[in-house]
């Protein structure tokens, strides 16, 4: 392991570190122009005080506390390792909490999670990550949406100035005095009775979804 990696391990660095992320994410949201379209559903849902599961990629995660318009918390999952603690940091100083995966298997606590949503809750679920294969719904969050009986809300973003980073999710760096756009899709619910072997079907339904809400965002910016 490389001196750089094993100094980001240690608590103090990331919390440094996330600070100056979280300047710098302030920055650009002061600086640039953000729009947020078909947000109806999540206004109404909101308002209702009922929850929803929002799914995005995980490369959109870097502005994703602008499309957040509510009071209530948005608890993200997230990574127990070094990068997922970073990112709780960055989270920390938006309205948003990060609910740790165990190490050992990947897997949320399923208890932890079903609690949160009975709890009316919400939960954000970037369903590619914490590792990939990018832009692709892993089966976890169709089965908390099955289980649970809340709708996932499929949400897109794209920014006009923006750098790609070579990183297993070409995580998305948008710069300073950018035009971005946020849209939200319509929510999705996934019947009770979904039998195993229609899951994929699911995942795939989903993953068109949120690209189709980054295309739209896209579009808009191109327009």
């Amino acid at each position: 392991m490389s001196f750089k990696k094993k100094l980001f391990k240690f608590s103090i660095t990331q919390k440094f570190l996330a600070f100056l992320g979280y300047l710098y994410i302030l920055f650009v949201g002061v600086t640039s122009k953000i729009e947020i379209d078909n947000d109806h559903f999540s206004k109404k849902m909101w308002n209702e005080n009922k929850p929803f599961i929002l799914a995005f990629w995980h490369s959109q995660l870097m502005m994703i506390g602008y499309v957040w318009k509510s009071k209530a918390v948005l608890n993200m999952l997230a990574s127990s390792h070094s990068d997922g603690r970073f990112g709780a940091y960055i989270a920390g100083h938006f309205n948003l909490k990060n609910i740790s995966i165990i190490a050992k298997n990947k897997s949320p606590s399923l208890r932890q999670i079903f609690k949160i949503l009975q709890d009316n809750h919400y939960l954000g679920i970037t369903p590619d990550g914490p590792r990939g294969p990018k832009m692709k719904v892993s089966e976890g969050i169709i089965k908390i949406a099955i289980h649970s009986q809340v709708p996932i809300i499929p949400l897109g973003f794209a920014s006009n100035k923006n750098l790609k980073l070579k990183s297993w999710d070409s995580f998305l760096i948008t710069y300073p005095f950018s035009k971005c756009k946020f849209v939200w899709g319509d929510p999705i619910t996934i019947p009770s009775n979904t039998k195993d072997n229609e899951i994929e079907k699911y995942k795939l339904y989903l993953e068109k979804k949120i690209n189709y809400c980054i295309n739209a965002a896209q579009s808009n910016l191109d327009a």
